[in-house]
């Protein structure tokens, strides 16, 4: 068998491991060591959903877990990385050091490869934070929807402010408002749970914006306050 084939026979194999429920403990090592150390992406990537799907709280070592998660988020290739940030919402879930998890989602947030920073903008959006967390995530998802130079992350930071509906992210999503079409509509969407003045001319504008999308968002959002 090719190389290539055996890579994707790895891959296919660790992800069927994930559905058969709880893993005996040679089985689990193998995915471990297979999530930081095979040397196919798709392998290493496909391992770790593996673990984090078939993880029990009450029978496995959330430690344990959380340090592979953690290398993954490290990962040379982006395949790895993307996916280690779409399970960062379950790993926050039952992480010991819940902040540790958040920082390295809001760390992916600098990643060179766009893909990752929508997925990782994306799960911190979905995490139950704490104040403080919520704090740093929401001043660094800030930073990127005002700042970064591509318009899916600002599309997808905006859209993270959103599912936080914390206040301080509010004047971000404004600014959003007036991006491009795509960024405009999410921020439009994204002022769902916030209220005032500002809000209401925003939305209100948008009405009247030049992109159907844009005003499709708007009706949507003045359609549910209506409900």
């Amino acid at each position: 068998m090719a190389k290539e084939d055996l890579s994707i026979a790895r891959a296919a194999r660790f992800a069927e491991l994930g559905h058969g429920g709880n893993l005996d403990d040679k089985t689990r090592s193998e995915l471990e060591g297979a999530a930081v150390g095979d040397l196919d992406a798709r392998a290493r990537s496909s391992a770790l959903g593996a673990l984090v799907r078939s993880f029990d709280v009450t029978e496995h070592d959330v430690a344990e877990l959380t340090a592979t998660w953690l290398l993954a988020v490290r990962d040379v290739d982006a395949t790895v990385r993307r996916r280690a940030g779409e399970l960062g919402p379950k790993i926050v879930g039952v992480a010991t050091v819940k902040s540790v998890v958040i920082a390295a989602l809001i760390d992916l947030l600098g990643d060179e490869e766009m893909t990752v920073i929508e997925t990782a903008a994306w799960a911190l959006g979905e995490c139950d934070l704490t104040s403080d967390q919520c704090a740093l995530a929401v001043s660094s998802l800030a930073q990127i929807t005002i700042e970064h130079d591509q318009a899916l992350a600002r599309e997808a930071a905006a859209a993270a402010l959103g599912a936080l509906g914390d206040p301080n992210g509010l004047p971000a999503i404004l600014m959003a408002c007036t991006d491009k079409p795509a960024v405009r509509r999410r921020a439009v969407l994204a002022l769902a749970p916030f209220s005032g003045p500002e809000v209401e001319a925003a939305i209100e504008a948008a009405t009247q914006d030049r992109d159907p999308q844009v005003r499709r968002a708007a009706e949507i959002l003045l359609q549910a306050t209506k409900e």
